[in-house]
């Protein structure tokens, strides 16, 4: 593997930045949680078992309509707001979307042949999608560090924190409520302490209270109980009865 210098020089450049608001670091930590998670579970599945490869297959394709979604809404809000005051800025990062909607497609269309082969034939088909589903993973890997890096330079240039904040609000608003649930799932406990309390004091102050505590519950089983006990002091929510707080 060569490391490109150019893309070192970016990061450090990026890192000594004032901190601004980003609109992808959240979002991106949920979709690299998810990738990673999803191809060892590909990388392991017993393709002689049909219960687990009807599961894994689901899960292989709710993640790629979560990939589908997720596109949409950076093309729709992020990309729309760059071309407004930059023209062209999002062109590059637009092709490699379309790229990976074809990729999608394709990684459906390998779903489909694992979950109706059997044999040898899906033993073939069970490594032929983790291969894909690597390749997929890593590309969009480097395609969400160059948005990370070029997209959100041109967005603190020509924005101010403010409007960020209001195009992130808009774009949130049309998220359906199971989406942002999975969307929870994955970006909480993939968040520092510091992220995760954040996000879920703005959802405190501004979300219905069951919408809160439906997050909670989602996210609760996967963080650890030091995570736990720090969000939960930092939310003030009452203690459990029975439960140990680290």
């Amino acid at each position: 593997m060569k490391i490109d210098s150019n893309e070192m020089v970016q990061l450090t450049f990026a890192a000594e930045l004032p901190q601004r608001v980003d609109l992808y670091v959240g979002i991106h930590k949920a979709m690299r949680a998810l990738m990673a998670d999803m191809l060892v579970a590909v990388g392991k599945m017993d393709p002689a078992d049909d219960s687990e490869v009807e599961w894994i297959g689901s899960r292989v394709l709710q993640f790629a309509d979560f990939c589908t979604s997720h596109l949409e809404h950076e093309n729709e809000f992020v990309h729309v707001a760059l071309e407004a005051r930059m023209p062209g800025a999002s062109a590059r990062i637009a092709a490699e979307h379309v790229e990976h909607e074809q990729a999608i497609a394709a990684l459906k269309a390998a779903v489909g042949k694992l979950q109706t082969s059997s044999g040898p034939e899906r033993e073939h088909a069970a490594l032929a999608l983790y291969r894909q589903l690597a390749l997929f993973i890593a590309h969009n890997f480097e395609h969400m560090q160059a948005e990370e890096i070029e997209h959100n330079q041109a967005l603190w240039v020509h924005y101010t924190d403010e409007e960020l904040l209001a195009l992130h609000g808009r774009l949130v608003a049309t998220i359906p409520p199971e989406e942002t649930l999975f969307t929870m799932r994955w970006m909480v406990p993939a968040m520092t302490p510091a992220e995760r309390l954040a996000v879920l004091q703005g959802m405190q102050a501004h979300a219905p209270a069951p919408a809160f505590a439906a997050v909670l519950d989602v996210v609760r089983p996967h963080l650890s109980s030091g995570e736990w006990a720090k969000l939960a002091r930092g939310l003030k929510l009452a203690p459990v009865p029975g439960l140990v707080q680290a």
